[in-house]
């Protein structure tokens, strides 16, 4: 055990495959929270978990390239996104009761609703961004997600400058 955990601080590799494993999960518990306890995700929590899953699928592009630098910068930029989509949702449920994800449709609303139809099970959205419904420790799932994704974010960047100090 002790040298999975070097090998996971020490390797770039280990770090973005781990963020993309953490991603993959945390969509599993996402639609396991969702269907067991009956809530309803809103166009900002379906934007998150599309991150989520994008974050593992540029982890599993680790396994065909050994170009460490630019996986990296591209979870950077992803799990940057994801905080500040989470980070804006957080916003919205502790400071802006009663305003929704935006006025209209969004391009990105539009995409979430196309998703939704073709993947209900992990697209659908029917909930409002302002309200949180679930609460663990004091917590929002929006906040969860923003500690995740700040996590995450760290964690990429950390690997990109590992990679960028060693040659493989």
């Amino acid at each position: 055990m002790p040298s999975l955990l070097n090998n996971f601080w020490h390797k770039p590799r280990w770090q973005l495959a781990g963020i993309g494993m953490v991603g993959c999960a945390l969509v599993v518990c996402g639609v396991v929270l969702a269907t067991t306890l009956n809530l309803a995700a809103c166009p900002l929590c379906i934007l998150q978990r599309m991150l989520y899953l994008l974050l593992g699928i540029e982890a599993l592009f680790l396994l065909l390239t050994h170009r460490h630098r630019l996986i990296a910068l591209l979870m950077a930029v992803t799990a940057g996104t994801g905080a500040g989509i989470a980070g804006y949702q957080t916003w919205l449920q502790r400071f802006a009761q009663g305003i929704s994800c935006g006025g209209g449709q969004a391009w990105w609303e539009q995409f979430v609703d196309w998703a939704g139809k073709q993947v209900p099970l992990l697209f659908e959205a029917s909930g409002l961004c302002s309200e949180a419904g679930w609460v663990f420790l004091g917590l929002s799932i929006a906040e969860w997600s923003l500690l995740f994704f700040s996590a995450m974010t760290l964690l990429a960047l950390r690997a990109l400058l590992m990679s960028g100090t060693r040659r493989r």
